[in-house]
């Protein structure tokens, strides 16, 4: 895993345009957003059309694409990694929902959430999207407790230090976030 330090400063210099910063700063952050990657693609189909690989490069694409965004350091970036692949993800899901037209949505536990499997699971995950969509409206921190966690795979103490929070305090913003979601969900159904 790249060092807060290093990543950091390789977003510094990219930005300033040095675009060999841009090539190290690929090379620090690749392991780490291929991991978060492929633990949210875990448990799809094999031979899945939106793999590990696609998805990091699609992210990182998006991300080092980004001229408005003034970097400030190695937690900011994974944030908008997160926000990045739910995006992509939710756009995927759409794609495939649009392709098979139909079918229920199961209720399922939030860490169930796939996005290819079946078009059950796509009509689920537009469903979560849409509800993080409301939670958003009813409590920011709520829902970037999830996108950070669910979506960027970052562990509640890189979530507390990024929303200036304890981790305690992350972890029963999960818990809320995690009710919310589930009835709001519920209700969809």
């Amino acid at each position: 895993m790249a060092t807060t330090a290093d990543v950091t400063t390789l977003l510094g210099r990219y930005q300033n345009g040095d675009r060999a910063a841009g090539d190290k700063l690929w090379e620090e952050v690749y392991q780490e957003l291929r991991q978060v990657a492929h633990r949210r693609l875990l448990g799809e189909r094999s031979g899945h059309t939106l793999g590990t690989t696609a998805l990091v490069h699609e992210c990182y694409l998006r991300l080092i694409d980004q001229t408005q965004v003034e970097w400030q350091s190695r937690l900011h970036f994974f944030a908008m990694a997160s926000r990045v692949m739910r995006n992509i993800l939710v756009d995927y899901a759409r794609r495939k929902k649009a392709q098979k037209r139909g079918g229920d949505a199961p209720h399922l536990n939030l860490e169930d959430v796939s996005v290819g499997g079946t078009s059950g699971s796509a009509d689920l995950f537009i469903a979560l999207d849409q509800a993080l969509d409301q939670l958003e409206s009813v409590d920011d921190r709520l829902a970037r407790v999830v996108e950070y966690r669910f979506f960027g795979g970052m562990k509640e103490k890189e979530i507390a230090e990024l929303l200036d929070v304890s981790a305690r305090t992350v972890r029963r913003d999960w818990r809320k976030a995690k009710l919310w979601l589930a009835r709001a969900l519920k209700e969809e159904d």
